[in-house]
């Protein structure tokens, strides 16, 4: 199996596990990727979703390996049909999650394996890690939404220079542009990440569903939109059990204790 999914503690952790290539992509890894993180999403016992990779690599994106013969060759494939099917679906199911999604980002993540990195709601990082928009590199542009999510990360301009350079991305600079939430040491690595989900896995997850969707709305709508979305939200936060509890606990001066509905 290309990858391993367990739910511990209300958090289902995702793991790419094709080590031998750095958790590149083919078929198979696109195909039960994108089945776990929407068995994750739906499943009413999970309240936080955690994406990794399993030894020294996050991801280095599409298995260009795999399709060697073709190059060699002198075939490209049809890679905006790899999109379609493989990339884009995951990238969606993530961005829909009605909970948070965390990038533990162990190692590199490269071309859309970045692309993937930056999608998720928030990234954790070891100081091992690396990100790195590759694609120009052998003469392709970004894809899977990297620079979507970049130029609304560190602007237009910034996002043009790190997409048309294709230079690695330190630990040190990423998590200075907001690219990365936290930056921990690799021995630090494991228990960060699974401390921060936890954390999370303990919140107001129909809140957190929420405001992501509000922030998500915040790109493209005008004021007045934004307003009218905000009552709606507002509504249905304040209908929720998470709600009365935490003013509860405000009001008895103890810690909340959510129960995510």
């Amino acid at each position: 199996m290309p990858l391993q999914y367990v739910v511990e503690d209300a958090v289902a952790v995702i793991v790419l596990d094709r080590p031998n290539v750095l958790n590149a992509f083919d078929f198979e890894l696109g195909r039960d990727a994108l089945e776990a993180m929407r068995k994750a999403a739906a499943d009413p016992e999970v309240r936080c979703i955690v994406l990794t990779g399993a030894g020294r690599a996050f991801s280095s994106g599409e298995d260009l390996g795999a399709l060697a013969g073709s190059y060699e060759q002198g075939e490209a494939p049809p890679l905006g049909d790899t999109l379609v099917s493989r990339y884009n679906p995951l990238v969606r199911a993530i961005r829909a999650a009605p909970k948070p999604v965390v990038a533990a980002v162990n190692g590199v993540a490269a071309g859309a394996g970045a692309s993937i990195a930056l999608a998720c709601d928030f990234r954790i990082a070891s100081d091992k890690a690396k990100l790195v928009l590759a694609f120009i590199k052998v003469g392709l542009v970004p894809d899977s939404g990297a620079v979507w999510f970049l130029s609304r990360m560190v602007g237009a301009a910034k996002a043009w220079e790190l997409a048309a350079l294709g230079d690695p991305v330190s630990p040190e600079d990423a998590l200075r542009l907001g690219l990365y939430t936290r930056l921990v040491s690799a021995d630090e690595f494991e228990g960060a990440w699974r401390s921060f989900a936890r954390e999370l896995a303990t919140g107001p997850t129909r809140g957190y569903a929420l405001t992501k969707a509000l922030v998500a709305a915040a790109a493209t709508h005008a004021l007045d939109d934004q307003l009218e979305l905000e009552v709606e939200a507002q509504t249905e936060a304040g209908a929720t059990v998470d709600h009365l509890e935490g003013v509860q606990a405000f009001l008895s001066k103890r810690p909340p204790s959510f129960e995510g509905r």
